[in-house]
């Protein structure tokens, strides 16, 4: 057995013709937690699908070197081969079966059937699908996972309807569970997770790799690779940069070394909030039943060309807001824009009114994965608004000069306008949904989690545009997010949902520990003074 659990060895990569990795070589150690970094497109995502032997890998040439377990070179054919060598997988797209309860997720293709003599005679009469499962011992097995990641979630609750943040767990519990796993590949775990989330996360990550379960970390939250990674490996336009232990580095290098250039990690343009204007959003008593996000009796105002951030941990309610007002699960309440009162439950209503939404569920709301990129960023501002049409019919000439623009605004990573969606990387694909939005030229824009999945190049592109529509072009924004640094860093202030409910609205630069007091459902001008009266440490 060699010392390395894991070899890549000189592995190349080619799509039609085009070079994406290019003589590959990473070692990791059993134990280790290995950062893989690099800007969208840089060929993390084929890398690990060539680790997993995913179809498309094989369907489309194969590649070239050698891919080495033990020491050894091995044939990695599919997903199955990958699972039989203790190889163990959490895509950056969930892949849960929504009308399955969080175990039956778990258990799928490994589910545990009793062991009694009914069920022996039904197999041997009609084979092994007639097995009755033992519920008790899977929902045992998947509470034991549960566990592990510190969720306090019911495992018998059905993965639909589920905040996207617990739907992660999910997945990483699905791995855990595996008995013969040796080496997990997490791609992007954290990126839907609050801080608090996050943090329990890369605990559980520390505590598996102390049991000599190796971890590939792909993560565009750099501060998160320091904290938790033995050693990075950075990718740039399909090539090796350079593999560094931690220890001696730092994020603002590695940040140099993804993008090949000096960068900046950036602060809140200074702004004056006497120059916001009137009221333009006017939100009364909103309560929407959106499962594990509700919202209860929401009453909030926004100013024009102001950015509204919406921040709170997970299941809190603060992705049910911006969900609600779009008619996407069912709201009561009061909601004027503009001085008119929204019709909330018709979506089509409301986006007809200026309004667009960069929904935090790219895939499952945002996209159309079967059709190209310039059809995609047209399609709303096109069924909503009539535009793209010319003589009754679907101006195609117009459709790809916007996309053209779009893919140039945003730097959307692609082979051209015409390229399938679902073929593009995550970050690239959350680009063209703001790129969607952006093309209805709204007058009010709610964003969530608009940079979930990005790398950090791409992660200050969306940030500083937004930052500019509101300050010159006077677009209005509500952003949600569960990075409270990235919600400090561009917004004029921060409302904090907790429980359903506005516990709080603060400015940008208040102290961390405030934000934290709300988060946990504390009022800080109170609760702060009581709790250090009883000598109580805030951190």
């Amino acid at each position: 057995m060699g010392e390395h659990l894991l070899e890549f060895r000189g592995v190349s990569k080619r799509y039609a013709g085009n070079q994406v990795l290019n003589n590959i070589n990473i070692e990791i150690k059993p134990g280790e937690i290995h950062a893989l970094v690099g800007e969208n497109g840089a060929g993390k995502s084929t890398l690990m699908n060539i680790l997993f032997g995913m179809p498309l890998i094989h369907s489309s040439g194969g590649f070239s070197g050698e891919v080495c377990i033990d020491g050894e070179p091995v044939s990695i054919m599919s997903p199955f081969d990958a699972m039989a060598m203790g190889i163990g997988m959490v895509h950056q797209e969930f892949m849960l079966i929504p009308g399955f309860t969080i175990t039956e997720n778990i258990k799928i293709n490994r589910e545990i059937p009793k062991n009694h003599a009914l069920n022996k005679a039904m197999s041997a009469i009609f084979g092994s699908r007639m097995k009755t499962l033992d519920y008790k011992t899977m929902n045992r097995d998947a509470r034991a996972a549960l566990d592990r990641l510190d969720m306090s979630i019911d495992e018998f609750a059905l993965v639909q309807g589920l905040p996207i943040g617990y739907m992660q767990f999910v997945e990483i519990a699905r791995e855990i569970d595996k008995t013969n796993t040796r080496l997990l590949v997490l791609d992007e775990p954290t990126a839907v997770l609050a801080e608090s989330e996050a943090e329990s996360l890369l605990a559980a990550m520390r505590r598996l790799a102390s049991e000599g379960i190796a971890i590939i970390f792909i993560s565009h939250r750099l501060d998160e690779i320091i904290n938790v990674c033995d050693r990075v490996t950075v990718l740039r336009d399909g090539e090796l940069v350079v593999t560094r232990d931690v220890c001696d580095t730092s994020v603002v290098e590695i940040a140099e070394l993804m993008i090949g250039k000096r960068v900046s990690l950036g602060n809140r343009s200074d702004s004056d909030n006497s120059d916001l204007g009137d009221v333009i959003l006017e939100i009364k008593d909103l309560e929407v039943a959106m499962p594990s996000e509700k919202v209860k009796g929401v009453s909030l105002e926004v100013r024009k060309g102001e950015i509204l951030g919406i921040g709170g941990l997970a299941g809190q309610g603060k992705l049910g807001i911006a969900n609600g007002i779009l008619g996407l699960y069912p709201a009561r309440g009061k909601v004027f824009f503009r001085g008119k009162r929204l019709q909330l439950g018709v979506t089509k209503r409301v986006l007809k009114t200026g309004i667009a939404f960069v929904s935090e569920d790219r895939k499952g709301v945002g996209l159309l994965l079967d059709e190209p990129i310039d059809d995609n960023i047209a399609f709303t501002d096109m069924s909503i608004h009539g535009n793209f049409i010319k003589y009754g019919l679907r101006n195609g000439r117009a459709i790809r000069k916007n996309a053209k623009k779009m893919i140039k605004d945003l730097d959307i990573r692609c082979t051209s306008e015409k390229q399938h969606t679902g073929r593009l990387s995550g970050g690239n694909q959350q680009k063209v949904c703001v790129a969607r939005a952006l093309t209805q030229k709204p007058k009010l824009l709610f964003v969530s989690e608009p940079t979930r999945g990005v790398d950090i190049g791409a992660k200050k592109l969306i940030l500083d545009l937004l930052q500019n529509l509101a300050r010159e072009e006077k677009m209005t924004i509500v952003m949600t997010s569960s990075e409270l640094a990235e919600l400090c860093s561009i917004c004029d202030r921060v409302a904090i949902i907790c429980e359903g409910r506005l516990v709080g609205v603060l400015p940008p630069d208040a102290p961390s520990e405030e934000f934290g007091l709300l988060m946990s459902g504390l009022n800080p001008a109170s609760d702060y003074s009581e709790l250090r009266k009883e000598g109580c440490e805030l951190s």
